[in-house]
């Protein structure tokens, strides 16, 4: 009963929507880059920087909108250094995207100890606070899941929107469709290809650092090495798990962010009480793998994915 209880108070959700907002960020970022035919590996060195780089730019005096701001600038730095390695260069993939996360990471890393040589405990910023949307935020249950977060979760739920609109809405998302499955036609319509990728893995680069900034400058107020912690890997499995559909990734970010939610509470039960504390940890792990191999085996994935091209060829 205690697990049901659990899963049928707003506290629990509210936690859950918390902790699915950098993975949406992130999945929709690594999103665009996939449907462009780009597999970014570089995902979780960008998010560590693009922690790191909103927190210190609060820290350095800036408002919090421009900590998001430098966030998604050094994000799509990385993008850009990404898309121009593998896409006009047609270098692979999966070295690129491994040696931009050491880059990312080593970066982060020196400029944090160059920054603040003396530090033993990382300072405090003043983060984003929660802000309830009037009326909605009195709904029973969904009320204060929903609506009583940070400013960042709610543009995490518009950035899913927004990426959903133009990828099926628009000519532009018609186009980078389009690139990911046959870029041939693309090139044949006029288009670059070259332009239209590298603009995705810019554009999604800049979307990971977002929601790494979002962990240093919303769920937390200070910035740690070990902070982003796998969810990089974790959102390029949620990509597989939506089928490469912004709403299905989303709901797999959710799913595994209530997963999560549910073993830090389950921890404090007396079933934890008797079972080892790492079970619990690995649970979240486990279930979104069973999740991923029943989703993934209908999955289509994008024909051009990972596959490089150059002008001309057909």
């Amino acid at each position: 009963m205690e697990i049901f209880d659990i899963l049928l108070s707003a506290t629990f959700w509210a936690a859950a929507i918390r902790i699915a907002s950098p993975l949406i960020f992130a999945t929709m970022g690594e999103l665009i880059c996939e449907r462009a035919g780009v597999l970014n590996l570089g995902i979780e060195g960008i998010m560590i920087a693009g922690a790191f780089t909103g927190w210190f730019a609060v820290y350095a005096g800036m408002p919090l909108p421009a900590g998001v701001l430098m966030a998604l600038l050094v994000g799509m730095a990385f993008g850009l250094l990404h898309g121009t390695l593998t896409v006009p260069f047609g270098l692979s993939q999966h070295v690129v995207g491994l040696g931009v996360t050491l880059l990312a990471t080593s970066m982060t890393y020196f400029t944090y100890r160059l920054a603040l040589p003396e530090v033993t405990s990382p300072p405090r910023i003043e983060a984003f606070a929660e802000w309830p949307v009037p009326v909605l935020s009195e709904i029973p249950l969904l009320g204060p899941a929903l609506f009583v977060q940070t400013p960042l979760t709610y543009l995490a739920f518009a950035t899913v929107a927004a990426v959903a609109f133009v990828l099926y809405r628009t000519p532009l998302g018609l186009a980078l469709r389009a690139v990911g499955e046959n870029p041939a036609s693309v090139e044949a319509q006029g288009l670059s290809v070259t332009g239209l990728r590298l603009g995705a893995v810019m554009a999604g680069s800049g979307l990971m650092a977002v929601g790494g900034a979002f962990l240093t400058m919303s769920a937390f107020n200070s910035f740690f090495f070990e902070m982003v912690n796998g969810r990089g890997w974790i959102c390029i499995a949620l990509v597989v798990f939506g089928a490469w559909k912004p709403w299905k990734s989303l709901l797999g970010a959710i799913l595994f962010a209530a997963f999560d939610a549910l073993q830090i509470r389950l921890q404090q039960t007396p079933i934890g009480a008797h079972v080892p504390y790492q079970v619990f940890l690995m649970m979240p792990f486990v279930l979104s793998i069973l999740a991923l191999i029943l989703m993934s085996r209908r999955a289509e994935v994008p024909a051009a994915l990972m596959v490089p091209y150059n002008k001309g060829e057909r």
